[in-house]
């Protein structure tokens, strides 16, 4: 989505909110060209659960809430 400066300074909040919402960049223009672009936040690294951090990754999680490839002695043993 393209907006000018002036419809972006009219319409400010509810741009972040859609931007917020679908997900989707905009781009702000001055007389035709392009001088900054909002984006969604990216949740930082330490604000996301390991398996969260994977699956933003691209990673898959197989196993089911609570299950454990290790047994619970060698869990313990692990700490």
């Amino acid at each position: 989505m393209d907006i000018s400066v002036t419809e972006f300074k009219a319409r400010c909040l509810d741009v972040i909110r859609k931007v917020e919402r679908h997900r989707t960049p905009v781009t702000i223009r001055r007389r035709g060209k392009a001088v900054a672009r909002l984006e969604p936040a990216q949740p930082l690294p330490g604000e996301l659960r390991p398996w969260e951090q994977l699956r933003s990754l691209g990673g898959v999680v197989r196993a089911t809430p609570g299950e454990s490839i290790l047994e619970d002695e060698a869990f313990e043993a692990q700490r």
